[in-house]
């Protein structure tokens, strides 16, 4: 843009120039470049030529030797645009600091250059005060084109993405065109054309200035003082002022927004004061980015306003994910603000709503989601979302659907036309299979049946016949997995032998047996065995369970069965017989054939079991031992031991019982703490009990379980263990110095570590070793929360070597040492000096209950030593603590009790010196109640008290005393006299014949005393009541009087009677009713009547009477009237009742 303003003429440029603000001024300086104002010692080049798809870095350099305090960079593009709120994937922002040269170095990194980061940039630099800046622009070239940008930091600039639509795909060579002069003489249909064909990307902001060009130049009116800035910037949500300042202080004022006037209002606030007008435009939104005027007459002062977004935090991160093919997986995030703009990448690749796209995006509020309705292999890998002020990533591992066998199909032995059922359950419902026997696939026929519901598949042969028997397999369709068992016929032969025979077991060995008497069962399954049985007679079959005695023979007589196992040849103990034919152990029996059955087997099924069966042709018996396996007992104890910057050990002990199988190993699963989403971190089986987890992020917590892994499967997960944070240590303490130094100790001092990190900083390490030795001696057994130590015990004239080790969860910190050694001298003695401050030198008053902390300074070398002593003997420790320093000595009480009171003496001691201190504390509390309260004398409407002081006064004065009073019959308390010092009062305003009683508290500094003392009742002597009846007299007549016409005038006079009279005021004998010019009043037995204003017509006899049961009485005043001078004399006659008691 500013390439074509060479073309202008002089006073065109010198109109463009006057409507831009003034810190763009500096793009246009002779030479083309800006001159240093001393902070920048290096900056980004002015022209930077980038080919699009590289990576671009710019560096600055800013000397701080000068400055009070860090300098702030910001790193602008175009007008306005703040390109610290876009930083994220494709541009980032670096900040180091030398600190031996001061020099702070700032770099922006622009990764893969687009055609819309070219342009003009600018990075200004503040400190305080002082500020500098610098301007540089950014050419992009491609294959095809070659794309630069001049701005005159126009409106539109600084959308990264939106100039590259107005620039042209081809670079051609142009002949140098005055622009201005193609626009002032074109049709506006034609400006978008020209704009694009000249590259102008500001068209709007050229518009608007040859508008004004066009436009006639208005009257130089001087109404303004001082106009308003040529633009203004406020971020989103803040206040801002616009403030101009006009000739006349009484001229109003217009503002326009947009050219539309605007009305005052809670968000527009415009204020006049004296000669300045402003305009407040309160929780600026994005709307108020506008042109704003302010408008006196045909004068008018113009500006801008600019609102900047605030960077957009994340405030929920995003989880790991770990889920098998086909799973969906949702990313959530929450950010600070609703309708922020949100970024997702995976790995580096940015993720686009399109529609061929696997991809959706979904937006509520403030929450942000990221779905893949079907995870694959390909989806494996580190997702991130960015903000213009956040970040955040969650890994996706996906694995392959691996299918889990709930139920096993059993081998079964079969009769000829019995059924058979094969019959196994797998943890997908959705999985479909085919049957196989011996290798050849089973077809469905009107015999054999195949059913599939849920994760059930069952394959049922009726009619069972000989070629039926042979291997059975069941194949899941997609995964390499097969489930097999054998069908066994038994073929039923029924020989006539005219002989007994024995009885005898058929033992089938094949089956579940491992070995000749084992038989192995997981826990939950079915157990089925069935055991041919030969002999005539039919045998009777009896199971039992229990294991052989160590020495000797059991014999357990069964009387129940009417059988004697006394003779058996094999020891038995225990012995448990199982003839229960429902249940879930139970035993079934068939012709030739004994079923004993466990139906979903249990750790306590395992044992030694035997079947014995007899006829009385002889007996036989079997033993078999029935083996349980289960998934082992989950880990114990899992524990983080050491952390790391993203990674953690940890540790378990193996399962209390591995479920009769062996443990293979474990898997581990973790998650952040507050998320309910766990993620595996291994998908082999690890074989040890200590696993060191990897790529986790620094300051999050983590939270872990493991599950044990056996022949059988998965235990249940284990306990989680209690949180953990991979942190790394922190950096070394700085500023190690030397404090003081006696001749057995040193002090030091130091400042925290420029980078702790996020797991904090738990303490320090001060080690020190003697000059020349290579061993470091701890010289504090506890850490050391503050910034300063004093190490003991030293030798006297070695030189010793000190350092200091920071020290969090995750380890030690590099050490800070000194930078030479340390020389341990004795110090001349200085007299022990007690500063006793000024508060103490007086008695020291405290209340009961209150905190006492006294702290003493006092001076001296070496160390002296402080002792308290309390009324002469030393302080008790139990009630008093002391702690002493080398510079001051505290005395602390908890809670101040009475006893604590004293003289307390403090003895400085340096070898034969010392110095003394005394403090007289006293520690004052409630006094108690006064002593025998009582009533003196009674006369009248009063009552004399007296009392004798409290026998405690609480330590202190006693400063007076209040009084309560209280009538028996309403029993409530009111108080007398509050504060009376002496020992007695007078209690007046009693009533005659009612029984009082008096209570009086005690005060002092700490306040009343807890309980009053109560005195005896005192009840008044009885009295005849006196009869007051007596009819109307008035004892005070009206006197006639003469008043002056228009003023207001009253006549009085008194009367007397009880019960009250009624009182009735007439003129001239007529009664005077509710006339508002009279104003009749009775007060206590005095009557008046008030005229208004009286004229010559009110004059006359006014007359006033009383009226009781009892009589009446009349008075009256009578006067001729008179005039004289414009005077008009009232007569009257008045007559009044008095009401008295």
């Amino acid at each position: 843009m500013l390439g074509h303003m060479g073309h202008l003429p002089d006073e065109l440029l010198e109109l463009v120039l006057n409507e831009m603000p003034c810190f763009y001024l500096s793009f246009i300086s002779e030479g083309g470049s800006t001159e240093l104002s001393g902070l920048f010692v290096e900056k980004p080049p002015e022209g930077v030529v980038a080919n699009a798809g590289s990576d671009v870095t710019l560096i600055a350099k800013v000397d701080s030797t000068s400055l009070t305090r860090k300098p702030v960079m910001k790193w602008l593009k175009g007008k306005w645009m703040d390109l610290g709120s876009k930083a994220g994937k494709h541009m980032q922002f670096k900040e180091t600091y030398d600190r031996n040269t001061k020099i702070y170095t700032y770099e922006m990194k622009i990764i893969k250059v687009v055609a819309g980061d070219a342009g003009g940039y600018r990075c200004e630099v503040t400190a305080k005060d002082k500020c500098d800046s610098c301007t540089f622009e950014i050419t992009v070239e491609g294959e095809w084109s070659s794309f630069t940008f001049h701005t005159d930091a126009g409106e539109d600039d600084g959308d990264l993405d939106f100039s590259a639509l107005l620039k042209a795909t081809k670079k051609y060579e142009q002949p140098e065109i005055d622009v201005w002069e193609l626009l002032k003489s074109a049709h506006p249909s034609e400006y978008e054309k020209i704009a694009f064909k000249y590259g102008i990307t500001d068209l709007r902001g050229m518009l608007k200035r040859l508008k004004k060009m066009h436009a006639p130049e208005p009257k130089h009116t001087e109404a303004f003082l001082k106009k308003l800035d040529s633009c203004y910037s406020v971020d989103k949500g803040k206040k801002i002022v616009l403030t101009c300042e006009v000739v006349d202080p009484n001229v109003q004022v217009k503002w326009l927004k947009n050219g539309q006037e605007i009305k005052p209002s809670a968000k527009y606030v415009m204020e006049a004061n004296g000669n300045i007008r402003t305009l407040t435009i309160n929780r600026t939104t994005l709307a108020d980015d506008a042109a704003y005027e302010c408008v006196v007459g045909e004068d008018k002062s113009f500006t801008e306003v600019f609102v900047k977004e605030p960077p957009v935090t994340i405030t929920k991160l995003m989880d790991d994910y770990h889920v098998v093919v086909g799973e969906r997986v949702e990313f959530e995030i929450e950010v600070s603000e609703e309708g922020a703009h949100v970024m997702w990448f995976f790995e580096d690749v940015e993720l686009h709503k399109d529609k061929d796209s696997k991809f959706r995006f979904k937006k509520d509020g403030r929450k942000h989601t990221l779905i893949i309705p079907e995870a694959t292999l390909e989806d494996i890998g580190m997702y991130h979302a960015w903000t213009n002020g956040g970040h955040t990533k969650g890994e996706l591992e996906v694995e392959e659907k691996q299918l889990e066998v709930l139920q096993d199909i059993a081998d079964l032995t079969v009769k000829a036309t019995d059924q058979a059922v094969f019959k196994c359950e797998v943890s997908d419902d959705k999985v479909t299979g085919k049957w196989f026997k011996d290798g050849v696939e089973v077809l469905p026929s009107d015999r054999i049946k195949m059913t599939h519901v849920g994760r059930f598949h069952k394959l049922v042969i009726d009619d069972v016949k000989p070629e039926d028997a042979g291997d059975y397999t069941f194949v899941p369709d997609g995964y390499a997995l097969s489930l097999s068992a054998k069908l066994n016929f038994l073929e039923i032969k029924i020989d006539y032998v005219p002989r007994q025979d024995p009885p005898k077991i058929h033992l089938d060995t094949t089956g579940n047996m491992v070995s000749q008497n084992t038989i192995i069962v997981v826990a939950g399954n079915k157990l089925r065995l069935d055991v041919e049985i030969t002999g005539e007679p039919a045998p009777t079959v009896v199971w039992t369970k229990g294991e052989k005695c160590k020495s000797g023979s059991c014999a357990v007589p069964l009387p129940s069965l009417g059988l004697d196992i006394s003779h058996w040849a094999f020891p038995l103990t225990l012995l448990q017989i199982v003839t229960e034919t429902e249940g879930r152990i139970r035993v079934e029996s068939r012709k030739d054939l004994s079923c004993f059955v466990i139906e979903g087997a249990e750790r306590e099924d395992e044992g030694n079991y035997t079947i014995c069966v007899t006829n009385p042709a002889g007996e036989d018996k079997a033993n078999l031992f029935i083996k349980i396996v289960d998934v082992p007992d989950p880990p114990e104890n899992v524990k983080c031991t050491g952390v790391g910057e993203d990674t953690a050990s940890m540790i378990w002990d193996p399962p209390k019982y591995d479920g009769g199988a062996p443990v293979k190993g474990y898997l581990m699963e973790r998650k952040k703490k507050g998320s309910s989403r766990w993620t595996k971190l291994n998908f082999d089986v690890y074989p040890d009990t200590t696993y060191e987890a990897k790529r986790m992020i620094e300051g999050i917590l983590y939270e872990m379980r493991v599950f044990a892994v056996n022949s059988i499967g998965l235990s249940p997960p284990s306990l989680t263990s209690k949180p953990f944070m991979p942190i790394a240590p922190t950096s070394e303490p700085t500023r190690l110095s030397v404090h003081d130094v006696t001749d057995s100790t040193c002090s030091l001092k130091w400042l925290a570590p420029e980078k702790i990190g996020a797991g904090g900083l738990d303490g320090y390490v001060i080690e020190y070793c003697k000059e020349g030795d290579t061993e470091w001696v701890v010289a504090n057994q506890e850490l050391c929360e503050r910034q300063g130590f004093v190490v003991r015990g030293l030798p006297v004239g070695e030189k010793i070597n000190f350092r200091v080790v920071a020290v969090n969860i995750a380890g030690r910190s590099p050490p800070a040492l000194l930078g030479q050694p340390v020389t341990i001298r004795e110090i001349m003695g200085q007299h022990p000096k007690i500063r006793l401050p000024r508060a103490l030198r007086t008695k020291y008053i405290r209340k009961v209950g209150e905190k006492i902390n006294l702290v003493i300074p006092f001076q001296g070398k070496p160390r002296p030593v402080a002792i308290w002593y309390k009324d002469g003997q030393p302080v008790d420790p139990k009630m008093v603590n002391v702690r002493s320093s080398n510079v001051d000595t505290i005395l602390f009480i908890r809670a101040a009790e009475r006893e604590h009171s004293g003289t307390y003496e403090l003895v400085l001691k340096i070898e034969n010196m010392e110095d003394r201190a005394t403090v007289i504390m006293r520690v004052v509390g409630k006094p108690g109640p006064p002593v025998n309260v009582r009533v003196t004398d009674v006369w009248g409407f009063n009552a004399a008290l007296e009392w004798d002081p409290p026998t405690d006064d609480g330590n202190c004065e006693i400063t007076g005393y209040t009084i309560q009073k209280a009538d028996q019959k309403t029993k409530e308390w009111f108080t007398v006299y509050e504060h009376n010092r002496r020992t007695n009062c007078t209690v007046s305003d009693l009533i005659m014949g009612n029984t009082y009683q008096f209570r009086v508290y005690s005060e002092n500094l700490c306040g009343l005393s807890e309980e009053p003392r109560v005195s005896l009742e005192m009840k008044k002597a009885t009295y005849k009541e006196q009869d007051m009846s007596c009819m109307p007299k008035f004892t005070q007549p009206l006197v006639d009087r003469s008043v002056v016409a228009g003023y207001s005038t009253a006549i009085s006079c008194s009367v007397r009677a009880f019960p009250k009279p009624k009182i009735i005021w007439m003129k001239n004998k007529m009664i005077i009713d509710d006339n508002p010019k009279y104003l009749m009043v009775n007060n206590q037995g005095v009557l008046t009547l008030r005229i208004r204003k009286p004229s010559t017509f009110d004059g006359g006899v006014y007359m006033c009477r009383a009226i009781n049961e009892l009589g009446q009485d009349e008075r009256h005043r009578q006067n001729p009237q008179r005039h004289c001078q414009g005077r008009d004399d009232t007569c009257g006659r008045h007559q009044s009742t008095f009401y008295g008691s």
